[in-house]
């Protein structure tokens, strides 16, 4: 995780109560914070779904959705969203949209570390080539949206959980901006 950055801590209610550095919040009693998650498509209604660096400190080597992240202090949403894809995947976008803004989980990777977020899901148009940094994600791919969620019911085991439930939630969004976004 990059130090640097850091989480908006709220309440249960969604109201900010607070910051703390992003590597020193996500431990085995990680307190509600901000989130987000987005999907991104490319020209064909493709899906990039990428594979968590090895160094990442929760679910390290999973694969998950496009990009996720938190919004720091005074940033949007689409802010935030820009400003990760293009750290984590090189990857410049268009037309983001919400299609799970209430979006929100709690769940224990293996180790022990706890992702409690508050996370709205977002779709987003991928305009350029991806470009990943290998500190963030060691593998990608572009699939079909169909296969994808398809995969994800027949074996979520493999799958972040938190994509799981994004899948579920965010569905029929999923499918509608998937449609939309072939050229």
């Amino acid at each position: 995780m990059d130090t640097h950055e850091h989480v908006i801590l709220v309440n249960d209610l969604g109201e900010i109560i607070g910051t703390q550095e992003k590597y020193a919040a996500h431990t085995s009693h990680t307190p509600l914070h901000l989130a987000f998650s987005c999907w991104l498509f490319n020209s064909k209604g493709e899906c990039l779904v990428t594979r968590r660096a090895m160094s990442k400190k929760a679910w390290p080597g999973v694969w998950t959705n496009s990009v996720c992240g938190h919004p720091q202090q005074g940033e949007t949403s689409e802010q935030a969203i820009t400003r990760r894809c293009r750290y984590e995947v090189g990857v410049e976008i268009a037309g983001i949209i919400p299609v799970a803004p209430a979006f929100r989980y709690c769940e224990t990777d293996p180790s022990g570390i706890v992702e409690n977020e508050i996370c709205p899901v977002f779709a987003a148009h991928a305009v350029n080539d991806v470009n990943i940094n290998r500190d963030e994600v060691m593998e990608y791919q572009w699939v079909t949206l169909d296969a994808l969620l398809r995969a994800l019911e027949a074996t979520p085991w493999a799958f972040s959980p938190w994509m799981v439930m994004e899948a579920r939630a965010a569905e029929e969004g999923l499918v509608r901006f998937a449609a939309d976004a072939k050229q």
